[in-house]
């Protein structure tokens, strides 16, 4: 079994909180790290398991065993029976871990309910720290889905296409999307194609016979089930015409190339879109690596209407920094500068560029660093 990163920061929050969430998307190795914390284990998508939850509940509740209940979203009674038993003894911390694969419908019940009692893990499938080293181009190629082949290579990319067909027609309707299963593969298909541009509802609505209100809609249950991630745009007060529309991206490398067609490395690098799906990838270990350990930042990207860019602007709150993505090994001073420049236009405090060069260049303020050396960084 291979550790997870996210181990440590849920057995820090079961010591604080009486309940602890872990938040993904479905098939990112919840369960598995879940069982790894002794306990009674309920899933509430199986009758029988709600049943015996129900029946058992007082004992559970005065017993000290931690109890695990996975896809709680499937059973918001348990929350406010929740909220009972652990107000009537404040002081005992570590006691439910709940497990959910949909953010918005578990962030409503959490919101109601347990606001002040909990304690939130948001979990990610496999990200560069857990793997071996030289897995980079696996896992950028295939994903980090346990399953979906980064552990077995042959499964990819067909667990991919079959997780895809199983999210839209069963878990979206039921999570209260109303497109149709159809329907919303053709959305996830053109989110693909404008992997890492700018979201133009209006235009993909045009071609779905949807309003651009409908597709921003739908979007937000996509991004609730951790399919997609949209970047907002950094404004800042210059003498430039600044992009205002958010950029989407899919956050798991490996479904964006399955929905795509492409089967092997040597596929991706004849693609035209090459460099939006390592950038995309580059962002997504970037910000799961943060969350990871349990930090916060706000993560957004900058571009002016004459083509100055910064994929991504970490705002740390005291610091911001500017990070450019390239897939280059061997970067240019041109790069650097253009970096620089770009960076002087938001008062960036440090200046990153990740790429796949083999040695780490580091200043006062510059870092030039491959996507491994950047994610021990921000996990240290």
């Amino acid at each position: 079994m291979v550790p997870r990163i996210y181990a440590r920061q849920v057995r820090e929050k079961l010591r604080k909180f009486p309940v602890v969430a872990i938040l993904g998307p479905r098939q990112c190795g919840k369960t598995t790290l879940a069982r790894q914390f002794s306990g009674a284990y309920f899933d509430m998508e199986t009758q029988g398991d709600q049943t015996r939850l129900d029946a058992e509940w007082e004992a559970l509740a005065g017993g000290e065993a931690l109890v695990v209940i996975d896809e709680a979203q499937q059973a918001p009674e348990v929350f406010s029976r929740l909220r009972g038993t652990i107000d009537a003894d404040r002081k005992r911390n570590g006691r439910f871990l709940l497990l959910g694969s949909v953010s918005p419908a578990l962030m409503k019940n959490v919101s109601e309910s347990l606001a002040g009692r909990m304690g939130l893990v948001r979990m990610t499938p496999f990200i560069l720290p857990e793997l071996k080293a030289g897995q980079l181009d696996e896992l950028w190629l295939r994903g980090g889905y346990p399953d979906g082949g980064i552990l077995q290579p042959d499964m990819f990319p067909m667990w991919q296409q079959d997780y895809l067909d199983v999210i839209t027609s069963r878990d979206l309707p039921t999570w209260g999307l109303p497109s149709r299963p159809q329907q919303t593969l053709r959305l996830l298909a053109m989110l693909a194609a404008v992997h890492g541009q700018s979201l133009n509802a209006s235009q993909l609505g045009a071609s779905l016979s949807l309003d651009h209100k409908t597709v921003l809609r739908y979007c937000d249950f996509l991004e609730g089930a951790f399919l997609i991630r949209r970047l907002q745009p950094f404004f800042t007060n210059i003498r430039k015409r600044l992009v205002k529309r958010p950029r989407v991206y899919w956050r798991d490398s490996g479904l964006l190339h399955a929905i795509m067609n492409v089967g092997d490395l040597e596929q991706l690098y004849r693609q035209p879109w090459l460099g939006h799906s390592w950038e995309g990838f580059v962002i997504e270990q970037t910000l799961t690596a943060i969350t990871a350990v349990g930090r916060r930042v706000q993560p957004l990207f900058f571009r002016t209407s004459d083509g100055y860019e910064l994929d991504l602007v970490l705002d740390w709150g005291s610091q911001r920094w500017a990070v450019e993505i390239k897939l280059t090994s061997n970067p240019s001073t041109g790069m650097i500068d253009r970096l620089n420049k770009t960076a002087d236009m938001i008062d960036a405090d440090r200046r990153i560029l990740v790429c796949r060069a083999p040695r780490k260049i580091e200043n006062k303020q510059l870092l030039v660093v491959n996507p491994s050396g950047w994610i021990r960084q921000l996990t240290r």
